[in-house]
């Protein structure tokens, strides 16, 4: 339970409304801060503007999944309001209050060192990062479906990266029936890959590998569909790359082949905000009052 708990939501999307609903439930007392469009009421909330005083006595400031950039904006899809968080909300907040969000950026990573702060980056956790892969792995397949005109079930698809959501992926399209290559690095990876049973590559053979791609799921946050790769991929493939902005592919030389390309991080929140909020919120809710 969360009693006595106070917590600031500052922004944030459809994610953000479960791990708020969720905190109430456990008894916290929520501080609404850019919802004013979201139609709910609780005697266990409050809505506030973004003020030094509101956040002087919160045990826990809880910023949306992409964090804010490097000026403090924060996107807050239930305000028109624009929301900057600066310096002086971070001087204000008890040195006990602990900062969670996905992501970090350089600027809220050194305001919380400066002030003491303990920052969690939800994100990079393996608790959140492994259940948030369904929903990614769901709403990449999706993707690929409404631009092809194939099915996946015997696809010729590629996934690149064997990380939390390479993984899932390469599991999810197998199951559907797609002859699935994966790409990694690691000895112990392509192992793995083979291990259940799908024909792993090592990356630095990526071009001999994608010669026949239909499908192509890239989860790897660095050029690697870079335009000399790509001159070797069918203009015919589709292209999903999931990896965080600026994504791992070179989208103009891909437009110029006519090859489908599409950037989409995010898409938990996108697909399905309801579960990746519900997620969020037990681990958020969790450590909190581990370190309450």
């Amino acid at each position: 339970m969360l009693t006595g708990i106070k917590m600031a939501f500052v922004g944030g999307d459809a994610r953000q409304l479960e791990i708020i609903q969720h905190a109430i439930e456990l008894d916290a007392t929520a501080v609404l801060i850019g919802f004013d469009e979201w139609n709910f009421e609780s005697a266990y909330s409050i809505r506030s503007d973004l003020t030094v005083d509101v956040l002087k006595d919160i045990d826990a400031l809880v910023l949306p999944v992409a964090g804010c950039d490097d000026q403090g904006m924060i996107s807050a899809h239930y305000s028109t309001d624009e929301i900057r968080l600066t310096e002086e909300h971070f001087a204000a907040l008890p040195r006990q209050c602990q900062v969670f969000t996905g992501i970090a950026r350089n600027w809220l990573t050194d305001m919380c060192k400066k002030y003491g702060l303990r920052l969690i980056k939800l994100m990079e956790l393996d608790e959140v990062a492994i259940s948030n892969s369904i929903p990614t792995a769901e709403g990449a397949i999706k993707m690929a479906m409404e631009h092809t005109d194939i099915t996946i079930h015997g696809s010729k698809t590629v996934v690149l990266g064997f990380g939390r959501c390479g993984v899932t992926l390469a599991r999810v399209a197998a199951a559907l029936g797609a002859k699935v290559k994966v790409g990694a690095r690691k000895d112990a990876d392509l192992a793995r890959i083979y291990e259940m049973g799908l024909e792993p590559f090592h990356l630095s053979e990526i071009m001999k590998n994608l010669q026949e791609a239909e499908v192509i799921f890239n989860t790897i946050p660095a050029p690697i569909l870079t335009a000399e790769v790509l001159a070797r991929v069918p203009k015919t493939s589709v292209i999903i790359d999931i990896a965080s902005a600026p994504g791992g592919t070179d989208f103009r030389y891909a437009e110029k082949r006519g090859i489908k390309a599409f950037l989409a991080p995010s898409l938990p929140g996108i697909v399905a905000p309801k579960t990746a909020g519900q997620i969020i919120a037990r681990s958020l809710c969790r450590m909190l009052w581990e370190h309450a």
